[in-house]
């Protein structure tokens, strides 16, 4: 495992020689050890390909390629920090949201309008993804962050998760989602705002929910 946690806040990697890590700019706290930090203008290990689509939309995330033989601590914002473990799946995540992860993992984008069609677009502007989401698929961990600590919920056949969109931080898994209307009393008082729709996950994975509606 590539991130010890520090503290709720904080995490701790080990940098080897031969083995690329990439992290969001600004996200070093401090380091031991003979480490690089360059700059990466091609989206990590997907390539510029992989984040064409992004750029045109101004939606990429800066991102540092970490590099050498000794350990990092990353933090950023004084967010809540949480480490998912990939073990050959899918992380969708913003890509605002990606404080580092190993570069063992292929990074990758995904129009919104592929999964729900124009309601993909639709939940793209309620959740403040915008039209793309940033892909990570391989065997690697992932630092994401959050607002006010994050829980970890299990998707599995048949039980479909209810999330309030901005309170979604990202899913991994074989999980399909769509976003649906949820009407009540406020709407009937006109603060529908968030509430008035739902994102609904179904299939096998699990959700991360932030304990707060605040953007990063």
């Amino acid at each position: 495992m590539p991130f010890r946690e520090i503290n709720s806040k904080m995490v701790e990697a080990v940098v080897e020689p031969g083995r690329t890590m990439y992290s969001q700019r600004g996200a070093m706290l401090a380091y031991r050890g003979d480490v690089s930090f360059t700059p990466n203008i091609q989206g990590g290990q997907g390539g510029l390909g992989s984040m064409i689509g992004r750029r045109v939309a101004n939606e990429a995330a800066p991102l540092m390629t970490v590099e050498g033989s000794g350990t990092v601590m990353f933090g950023h914002g004084g967010h809540h920090i949480q480490v998912i473990n990939l073990a050959g799946d899918t992380l969708y995540v913003e890509a605002d949201r990606l404080l580092a992860f190993d570069g063992t993992l292929q990074q990758g984008t995904m129009f919104m309008g592929s999964q729900g069609g124009v309601m993909g677009m639709v939940r793209g502007q309620v959740t403040g993804q915008g039209l793309f989401t940033t892909t990570l698929k391989g065997h690697g961990a992932v630092a994401v962050m959050a607002h006010g600590g994050v829980i970890e919920l299990p998707i599995t056949q048949g039980r479909p998760v209810h999330v309030d969109p901005q309170a979604y931080v990202a899913h991994h898994g074989a999980v399909t989602n769509k976003l649906s209307t949820a009407l009540g009393w406020r709407d009937m008082v006109g603060r529908g705002s968030g509430e008035a729709f739902q994102l609904e996950l179904s299939g096998n994975g699990a959700v991360y929910v932030q304990a707060s509606e605040e953007k990063l």
